[in-house]
């Protein structure tokens, strides 16, 4: 563990930890960068959205940005990641997940907290379009999750000088615990009508196209009614179409804390203690950490915020914080 170089304070009024992971979503102005678009065919036939920021110099610097549940390429964490980046002189890439893009991808499975083999599938792609140029990635969220878990995965192997993931759920199972609690659930109510749509307009979507093998594979799910909790819908939704046997193996399978070990890129991690998704007791020990790791633990911050200045005039700490941990790399 390790004090951060900069201590995080929040800004006066939104010391709350909610106020802070809402902040973001709902008050934030708009980040608006010029991007350009590509499609990554994958070889099972299905796609992923990758928005790219900055220069094109060949060697310039590539940070490959991943969002986090039902977020984009739009989440202003992102866009406002890119931003700060490109102002540094370097490029970045954001990931739109399986669906996440304003279009349905075209398979019955989607996205999930342990898609790392998509992220290997971006990484490698970057490799091949920029060899030259050094590749870094940021996870927020979910896309924390991803990145950690690839990098224990791949050890030395991970294709990337260095990582940066934030308020990452480490335990599947404990956060679907903790988003059940209190005003968290909020958050959940909030995710399980985004979650629930997503699949409902891909029903859609198949039925429009013809798509009557991933139709009825969907269809197969069973009713999408009653589903209030995490542990519901990844019982009945993200198991089955991911080839899990239950929630309980999803979870066990795909949480980052059990690859934190055997990572060996240099990676950096910021948490909040107030984060209102995670429990206290999911973070990791210092002793499961590998060496190449770091924890920048937080009194504050709430989940994906970070915010501080003031409300006039609010500041992104993490858009200050890991680009220059990035370039001190």
């Amino acid at each position: 563990m390790s004090a951060a170089s900069e201590r995080f304070v929040p800004a006066l009024g939104l010391g709350n930890p909610h106020l802070q992971t809402l902040w973001g979503p709902l008050w934030r102005k708009t980040t608006h960068i010029a991007r350009e678009r590509e499609r990554l065919w994958l070889e099972d036939g299905d796609f992923l959205d990758l928005d790219w920021h900055g220069p094109h110099r060949v060697d310039a610097p590539l940070v490959l940005v991943l969002h986090g549940l039902t977020g984009s390429s739009n989440s202003p964490y992102v866009a406002g990641l890119q931003q700060a980046l490109g102002s540094q002189g370097w490029a970045s890439v954001a990931l739109n997940w399986r669906g996440c893009s304003g279009e349905p991808n075209l398979l019955p499975r989607s996205y999930h907290s342990g898609a790392s083999e998509d992220l290997a599938a971006a990484i490698a792609h970057l490799r091949a379009r920029r060899p030259l140029a050094p590749l870094f990635a940021v996870g927020y969220s979910l896309g924390g999750n991803v990145l950690l878990k690839h990098l224990g995965e791949t050890g030395d192997d991970s294709q990337l000088q260095g990582a940066v993931a934030v308020s990452v759920p480490f335990r599947l199972d404990q956060c679907a615990d903790r988003i059940g609690q209190g005003f968290s659930r909020f958050y959940q109510a909030h995710f399980m009508r985004e979650m629930v749509a997503y699949v409902r307009n891909k029903q859609r979507q198949f039925q429009h196209d013809g798509r009557h093998e991933g139709l009825a594979t969907l269809t197969a799910l069973g009713s999408l009614e009653n589903m209030r909790t995490f542990w519901d819908f990844d019982g009945r939704v993200t198991a089955p179409l991911h080839g899990f046997s239950d929630a309980a193996d999803y979870y066990r399978r795909a949480s980052s804390r059990y690859f934190l070990g055997r990572i060996s890129t240099p990676t950096l991690v910021i948490q909040a203690c107030d984060d209102p998704f995670v429990f206290p007791h999911s973070l990791p020990e210092p002793g499961e950490l590998s060496a190449s790791t770091q924890l920048e633990l937080h009194a504050q911050g709430g989940h994906v915020g970070f915010v501080d200045g003031s409300l006039r005039r609010p500041g992104y700490y993490l858009e200050r914080r890991i680009p220059s941990w990035l370039a001190g790399l």
